[in-house]
């Protein structure tokens, strides 16, 4: 089985991928999309001439390998994937060969975390309209509603929503999900130095915490729209 995860970023998308990882019958990539996206942006992210050197940059041969055979002889190939890497000129035909499902959260914690990395965010940047367009797509060619997760219902109940999630997928749930040793793997992305720090450190699904920062006012139209899109996506979520 083949499962590629859809996520904006500042998301617990991280975390998720060494839930997965710690299945010994699943092997994790993680985003990647990276190295086409900014080779054919502008876009400046931290390590950006690395990430584009340490993958590859052409989107067919990327989705050549998400296509096939999941590596190592698993028998799941979870695959983390950032939303706004799907550029418009990649072709969407092969989401038809992935069960897709949706990762999201409340762009009012987003994007205040994602303010850190990125000073001037703007909507694209927060992955939620592409999220919305993929969900779509794989809505109207499927004729199901794929699984939608909700990141402060994993971290409120981990065991209850990764379980819902493996019973939407059609995979056996396992305790090994909810714990893994800290540390850095050898699946993690070359920016693993620049992003990973706390998950680095973690054991598990951190504890739930409302965040009391608010988006400056600069920032108040894009919050608004982001948190429409975010609702659209919300409505479907497998519910705890």
């Amino acid at each position: 089985m083949r499962i590629a995860v859809w996520s904006g970023p500042r998301n617990i998308s991280t975390a998720m991928m060494r839930s997965w990882g710690n299945r010994p019958d699943t092997f994790v990539c993680d985003e990647p999309l990276y190295a086409h996206y900014l080779r054919n942006t502008d876009v400046e992210h931290p390590g950006r001439d690395e990430v584009i050197a340490s993958q590859e940059n052409d989107w067919r041969k990327v989705v050549a390998w998400l296509t096939g055979p999941a590596p190592q002889g698993r028998a799941i190939f979870y695959q983390k994937h950032m939303t706004h890497h799907l550029l418009p000129e990649i072709d969407r035909n092969w989401l038809g060969a992935v069960t897709n499902c949706f990762l999201i959260r409340d762009p009012r914690e987003m994007i205040t975390s994602l303010l850190k990395f990125l000073p001037s965010p703007n909507l694209r940047d927060t992955g939620l309209p592409q999220q919305v367009e993929i969900f779509d797509w794989v809505r109207r060619h499927t004729g199901n509603i794929p699984p939608v997760v909700d990141s402060k219902d994993v971290l409120l109940q981990p065991r209850r929503m990764l379980g819902l999630l493996c019973e939407a997928l059609g995979v056996e749930f396992t305790e090994a999900m909810l714990s893994w040793p800290p540390g850095r793997r050898a699946t993690d992305g070359v920016w693993a130095k620049y992003w990973y720090d706390a998950v680095e450190r973690t054991t598990t699904f951190a504890p739930y915490s409302p965040k009391t920062e608010v988006a400056p006012p600069e920032l108040r139209e894009l919050c608004d729209e982001c948190v429409k899109l975010y609702e659209y996506l919300h409505q479907h979520r497998l519910q705890p």
